[in-house]
């Protein structure tokens, strides 16, 4: 069976904001309109993130759509770090809505209220009413493809997405953090990864 197949369905990425009694959220690259009148939409996250369990406590959350020149870092806080250990909006602007959280830098905002969800053996598919959409921007959201290809991310275990891949030459450096890779010589002491922000010693030789 070709997984490559997978790759040519459109993905796009995006923050999910959530909150109890801390702030929470998570990327998502599964975020998709499900009917128009109502206006529902759908998003699947994996069972081990924190913000699954608060989705199902607080039944809202916020979608900030992320653009091509959003900050690479926003990936790696809320993609590669949990919400049980840190605040992943202190460090990117923010404000919230109906009490809950949205990101500034973003090509669009919506606040979503949810009506059911469906279990699957890895993510949680949440169905959710869109109760408010605003800050739309002409920027070009970011697409998976662009993340992959552009930014040379790679996706975390818990993506809906998430494929093993095979290692490839010996000149090429891998973030143990996040995946990234990089095609150089030698890294220099003072690099770190623009996506996660981890420091050149998580760099490891692929192949090695």
């Amino acid at each position: 069976m070709d997984k490559n197949v997978l790759k040519n369905i459109s993905y796009g990425l995006y923050v999910i904001g959530v909150k109890t009694d801390k702030l929470g959220g998570c990327i998502v690259n599964t975020a998709f309109q499900i009917t128009s009148n109502p206006l529902t939409l759908a998003i699947s996250v994996n069972h081990d993130n924190a913000t699954n369990q608060m989705l199902k406590e607080t039944k809202k959350f916020s979608i900030s759509i992320l653009k091509e020149n959003s900050n690479p870092k926003i990936i790696g806080t809320f993609g590669y770090k949990s919400s049980r250990d840190i605040n992943k909006f202190a460090e990117f602007e923010y404000k919230e809505e109906d009490n809950i959280p949205y990101l500034l830098d973003s090509c669009g905002n919506l606040i979503c209220e949810i009506i059911d969800s469906i279990e699957t053996e890895t993510h949680t598919v949440f169905i959710a009413n869109i109760q408010k959409m605003f800050n739309f921007t002409k920027d070009n959201p970011m697409t998976y493809k662009y993340y992959q290809e552009v930014l040379k991310g790679k996706s975390p275990k818990n993506a809906s997405t998430y494929v093993e891949e095979e290692k490839k030459c010996k000149t090429i450096w891998k973030c143990n953090i996040c995946g990234f890779e990089v095609e150089m010589d030698e890294l220099p002491e003072a690099y770190v990864c623009p996506i996660c922000g981890a420091p050149v010693k998580v760099f490891k030789k692929v192949g090695d």
